[in-house]
This record gives structure tokens, sequence and C-alpha cells, in this order.
């Protein structure tokens, strides 16, 4: 579909791949709904990407407390009088050995990773199936392409994710909502400084690895939803991927 004009809604936008997403789609002319759940930066970005004029609406929302995001999907609504795409980016990282890691931090993941991009997609489907159709797309994770060890927990969330947007795409083809799925490679953002636990060890496994930047992720993003296509991988040959 076409990116111009289209209301897009982007969640984990106050940072990285989800801010670079809103800058990108707002410069093919999209309008933009940034969710997040740190209000200053929202405000910053929509400031920037013209929430004056219109263009930009800022959002705090959780993503694992469907309350907040049938809110903030409501509020892009009413500002816009639709919604066409959808960017399930929020999410956090977890280094630890199957052996080792930590349950509570597993289960936190898993619900950020697993359970968030679900209730955004529940919540904006009779939104899109009442505009005729549009675009969900889910960033996933290159660690699914590879057994690395200490990125048991994290991989196991992104495989999740990536077979419930496999089977919510075929779900959801009917009604016109397609839905993508995508793996980026390392990206320079705030994930490290993020991550739920393992910050020292998932340091050292990237050590040396060229970073990617957040705005080749979100060109790729733009690029699924003008075409459709099931899953894309930004992982390297070397890596398991195919760019």
């Amino acid at each position: 579909m076409q990116i111009d004009g289209a209301v897009v809604v982007v969640t984990g936008a106050s940072s990285g791949i989800g801010a670079a997403t809103a800058r990108a789609a707002a410069a093919a002319g999209a309008r933009v709904v940034l969710a997040a759940r740190r209000e200053d930066r929202l405000a910053a970005l929509a400031e920037e990407l013209g929430s004056a004029r219109g263009a930009a609406l800022a959002v705090r929302c959780d993503v694992t407390d469907p309350a907040q995001v049938a809110d903030a999907l409501q509020a892009a609504v009413d500002a816009f009088g639709r919604i066409d795409v959808v960017v399930n980016n929020a999410g956090q990282g977890l280094q630890g050995t199957v052996a080792d890691v930590d349950l509570e931090d597993v289960r936190a993941v898993l619900e950020l990773n697993v359970l968030g991009p679900l209730v955004v997609m529940q919540a904006a489907v009779p939104h899109l199936r009442a505009g005729g159709g549009g675009s969900i797309v889910n960033i996933s994770s290159g660690t699914t392409l590879a057994a690395v060890p200490g990125t048991g927990p994290y991989a196991a969330s992104k495989s999740a994710l990536e077979k419930l947007s496999a089977v919510a795409r075929a779900e959801l083809e009917p009604d016109g909502i397609t839905v993508s799925c995508l793996l980026p490679f390392a990206t320079s953002t705030e994930f490290m400084t993020s991550i739920r636990a393992g910050r020292e060890a998932a340091e050292e496994m990237t050590a040396g690895a060229t970073f990617d930047p957040p705005e080749r992720v979100a060109e790729a993003v733009l690029d699924l939803v003008r075409t459709g296509a099931p899953q894309v991988d930004l992982v390297p040959r070397a890596y398991g991927g195919s760019a």
C-alpha cells in the first residue's frame, strides 16, 4: 500500500527504530501517531514532525496494557479519521543462558515482545477492517536465524512473534489486512542500554560487529508496507540471513 497520505501508528516511537520509522513515514507523506511510554521524547518528536500542522500525534502508551492501547488507537482515529498502518516496534532485549536466566526476566520480555504486539493487533484490527484493510508490520530480530548462546529467551520471544505474524497474515488476508515481519540485524539504538538483563554479556557478544543505522531499518519497514511481503531480514549471509 502507499505511504503518502496514510495514517501510520508506530509503537516504541520515542527512540531508535521507532523514531526513525516515524521520521521516514512522515517524510514519505504519512500522518504519524507516536506511541510509547516516554512522553517528553514523544512530544519533542511530534513537534519535529509537525504536530502543529496536524502531521503527528504523540500518545503515551504501554503496549502491555490493553486499555492504554485501545485509548491510543482511538485517539489516532479521532485525530485523523482512520488507521492504515501499524508498526509493532516496542520491545526489549534479554541476554542469559537457558540454564541460568531469571524466569521473571523471561516473563517480562515475553509479555512485552509477544503479548504486547498481540494486544496492539487485537485493538487495531477493528479499525483496519473499518477502513477496508491496511498493513501491520511486526519487528522481530535477526537472532531468530541462529542458535547463539545467551540469546535463547530473547530469540524465543521473537520467534513466537514471527509465528504469530504468519498466522495473523493468513487469518486477516480476507479482510485486506497484510501482516508482515521484519528481522533487523544489530542496530545502533538504545537497545543495549535498555536491555532487561545481561547487558555486559550482550555487549561482549556484539563487540566488533558493524551496527546498522536505524534509518536502514526504517526504510525496510516502509518497503514492507509498500510490497506487503510476508517477511524480510536485514541479516548478513554470514550470520544466517539473506542480506
